[in-house]
Parts: C-alpha cells; sequence; structure tokens
C-alpha cells in the first residue's frame, strides 16, 4: 500500500500541480478557462464558476496536505476570483464568466451552487478566512429559499430565479427535473460545510438529502442510484452510472462519518458497501471501470474522473468490508490511470476520455468548464490522507 501512497503523491506533485500552476491568470484574476489537445491556452476564453470552485477546493486541499503558502496563495486567488461569481443583488452564482471576469451565462444552477460551497467551506478550513465561510452561508441560504421545493430540490434557474429547462445536468436525451448528481453534490457540500461549522441547519439538511437518496434515489433491487427524475422523483429513462455509484459510495460514507450519527452511518454503510460491490461486479473490466449503462448499451469508454473516483472508492470499500479484491482493484485502476489516461506529453495532465483499450479519444479538451483538478487530484489527496488507516 506504501507504494500506491507514494505514486500518488508523485502523480500530484510532479504531474497534477504543477500542469495547474502554469494556468494561474495574474493579468484577468482566476485561472484559464481553456485548454486544447495539442495543451494551446485560450487566454480570452470564458471562465466556468463551476471549474473555479473546484480550483479553489483544490488548492484549498493540498495546502491542507502539504501546508506549502504557494498553495494557500493559489487558492486564495480562484477565491478572489469566485467573489466575481456572486450574484449581489439577487443571490447565488452564475454558470459563466468571461476572462476578464464579468457575467457571460447568468443562469443559477443548484449543482454549481453546491460547489461553491463546498470550496468556500474547504477555503476557510485552510485559511480561517472567516468572509469564506459566511458567502458559504449566504449560497447555502440561498440554495434552501430558491431552489426547495415541497418534495427535494430543483435546479435550473434563471438570473432571477425563475426555472428554466435543466439543459445542465440533462443527458441521454431526456430533460430532467430533478437529478441524482446535484443531490450527491449537494451531499458533498453540506458535510464539508457541517465540518466547517457544526451549524445545527445544515445538519437537517444534511440527513435530509441522505434519506431521500435512500428513499427515492438508492434502487435497493439493482444497488444502484437512479440518474434523472421528474419534479415528484419518479424515475425517467433506464441509466446507471457507474462513475456517480462510485463516487457517491465513498462520499455519502463521509457525510455519515462527519455528521457522526451512528444509526444513519450503520444503515448506509451497508447500502454503500452493496453499491461498490455491484459496480466491481459489473463495471470493472480490462484494469479499469466502464463509463455507464443506458438501457441495454454499455458504454466502455474511460472517463478521467471515473477512474479517480474508482480508485477512492474501492479503497473504501476495502476499509469497510475488508476484502482485499477492492484494495487489488483500487491498485489496478491507479495503473491504467499513469499508463493510459495520464497523457505523456511533458506539461500535460490526464485525457478526458479514453478508449476501452486505452487510446486517447482527444474528444474531451484538456481544460475545460469541467475538465478540472478537482477528481484526479481529490483522488491522490484521499489515498495520502487514508493511507495512516490501510
Amino acid at each position: 500500500m506504501a507504494v500506491l501512497v507514494n505514486e500518488c503523491k508523485k502523480e500530484l506533485t510532479e504531474r497534477i500541480l504543477p500542469f495547474w500552476n502554469k494556468l494561474r491568470d495574474d493579468e484577468n484574476g482566476g485561472f484559464y478557462g481553456f485548454m486544447n489537445n495539442n495543451l494551446e491556452v485560450d487566454k480570452k476564453a470564458d471562465k466556468g464558476v463551476i471549474l473555479h470552485s473546484r480550483i479553489l477546493w483544490f488548492y484549498s486541499s493540498c495546502y491542507r496536505v502539504f501546508k506549502e503558502e504557494y498553495l494557500l496563495d493559489n487558492a486564495k486567488h480562484a477565491y478572489e476570483f469566485l467573489k466575481k461569481c456572486v450574484d449581489k443583488k439577487q443571490g447565488g452564482v452564475y454558470w459563466m464568466m468571461t476572462y476578464d471576469g464579468k457575467p457571460a451565462d447568468t443562469m443559477k444552477h443548484t449543482y454549481n451552487q453546491a460547489f461553491a460551497i463546498y470550496a468556500l467551506s474547504t477555503y476557510y478550513l485552510a485559511s480561517q478566512d472567516e468572509s469564506a465561510l459566511k458567502l458559504a452561508f449566504e449560497l447555502f441560504d440561498t440554495v434552501e429559499e430558491k431552489c426547495t421545493d415541497d418534495i427535494a430540490y430543483m435546479e435550473a434557474f434563471s438570473k432571477d430565479w425563475k426555472l428554466v429547462p435543466n439543459d445542465a445536468l440533462s443527458e441521454n436525451g431526456l430533460m430532467a427535473d430533478k437529478t441524482m448528481n446535484t443531490v450527491l453534490h449537494l451531499i458533498e457540500a453540506y458535510t464539508v460545510l457541517f465540518e466547517a461549522s457544526r451549524d445545527h441547519r445544515v445538519e437537517e439538511r444534511l440527513l435530509f438529502l441522505l434519506e431521500i437518496t435512500r428513499t427515492k434515489i438508492f434502487n435497493s433491487d439493482k444497488n444502484c442510484l437512479r440518474v434523472f427524475f421528474d419534479r415528484e422523483l419518479n424515475e425517467i429513462g433506464d441509466i446507471h452510472s457507474y462513475g456517480h455509484d462510485i463516487e457517491a459510495s465513498w462520499l455519502i460514507d463521509r457525510a455519515c462519518e462527519v455528521l457522526g450519527n451512528t444509526r444513519v452511518q450503520a444503515e448506509w454503510r451497508f447500502i454503500d458497501l452493496r453499491i461498490a460491490r455491484n459496480i466491481y461486479e459489473i463495471a470493472f473490466e480490462n484494469g479499469a471501470v466502464n463509463n455507464e449503462r443506458e438501457n441495454d448499451k454499455i458504454d466502455k469508454k474511460r472517463i478521467w474522473w471515473v477512474q479517480a473516483e474508482s480508485v477512492v472508492g474501492f479503497i473504501n470499500a476495502f476499509q469497510n468490508d475488508g476484502d482485499t479484491k477492492y484494495l487489488d482493484a483500487a491498485k489496478t485502476v491507479f495503473n491504467w490511470i499513469v499508463t493510459k489516461q495520464a497523457d505523456s506529453r511533458k506539461n500535460s495532465e490526464w485525457w478526458g476520455e479514453v478508449t476501452f483499450e486505452g487510446e486517447p479519444m482527444q474528444t474531451v479538451a484538456m481544460v475545460n468548464p469541467w475538465k478540472c483538478p478537482y477528481h484526479n487530484g481529490r483522488m491522490c489527496i484521499e489515498v495520502i490522507n487514508r493511507s495512516v488507516s490501510l
């Protein structure tokens, strides 16, 4: 296991961090928003708010591990840009900014608010900057006021908080009112906000999110999470997202751990293991984890973030279950990452998508509003942090 820990440290410090360090935009703030697969940066590309939340989370988390001042400085740099993404009149963060920090797409999305809360809470834990925690709570209050209905959370809104079609998180030819993805990342965000504050309101909403995940989103017959829903949380489509399942299996475990609620923790520990075991059995193939199933068609291309979350999810399953097959799976997927998913060119990072056989597809830009250091950076940090108990 020590080999995997050391290799993750190497991946983080010798590939991922150097790559993102060079994308800092000192002229216009934040980090550059686009790099193509020829490693050419578009310095005037729009800058995704999700991208910047994830970068803020990344540098804050790296600082908490390594305590190097430049990491905290990069986090502060991302924080200063993220503050520009907040609608100071009507609340919430926008979807997209211009390269020089003006609103480019003023949609408000619950998923996007969640990532900003996640990042701001983590930055507070790293920096003890009270203004970041204050802003996280302002966004929390906005989400709870503007995005909830009598069942759960609506997702896509205009600048003035009127519902709009949920194109941003709908896929596979479906138009979903609500998604597992948004619920999962609200759980992720509220977990860290509760860790940072121990606020009772956050605790209540986190427990609510876990409950609707258990009763509405988890399919106990198939040991998987349903993906897309109508407004009443009825499932639409027949899709199984392997990456989200393995990610959820450890993120929900973390939420229960932070809550410290032994009943909920025991309940979810059993479910999380069922989810991880299912992914191991049906999606772990040829050294990595396939992407998803839609109806009877399995998409076997290898997505960068799915592999990163699989390493953490399988390690989490090993720690909870003790079966070494999960640890072996984590090591196997990590080997896939460094030999197939990671770009061997100098000053590059990971390919967004590769084929089942491991050939780069070049269909996802090296940096874009979604392609960021959040999943792969977090994989490395999780392995490092978990090493004391492995």
